[in-house]
């Protein structure tokens, strides 16, 4: 008797990682165990990747809130520090916001702060 294989899921497999891999470079996107290797490799980059973009905005967000708070003759940690002390509960990303499109009301929150 044969050997039955079904070979009808098994193609569907290779083709549906296939066409996910459409726009690799060379073997990357045509060649299965090259391009499965590339495809999984990918899917933990990106994993990896949603995490550092948490790192880096937060990053941006303290780089404008200092130099914002610079402008206004006080550094990041003093800011920072005041604004725990009085009680404020604003986060990084608002503040950032507040620094780059509206200085007036940066400026008040640093002048309630000081």
């Amino acid at each position: 008797m044969p050997r039955s294989v079904n070979h009808v899921a098994s193609r569907a497999k290779r083709k549906r990682i296939l066409k996910l891999t459409r726009g690799y470079f060379g073997a990357r996107k045509n060649v299965w165990t090259v391009a499965k290797n590339t495809w999984e490799k990918g899917l933990t980059y990106a994993y990896r990747d949603r995490r550092n973009k948490k790192r880096t905005f937060r990053a941006l967000w303290i780089q404008r809130i200092n130099a914002a708070a610079r402008l206004e003759g006080m550094s990041y940690s003093q800011l920072m520090g005041n604004l725990h002390k009085a009680g404020i509960e604003i986060n990084r990303k608002v503040l950032a916001d507040l620094a780059v499109n509206n200085p007036d009301a940066f400026k008040a929150i640093v002048a309630k702060v000081k």
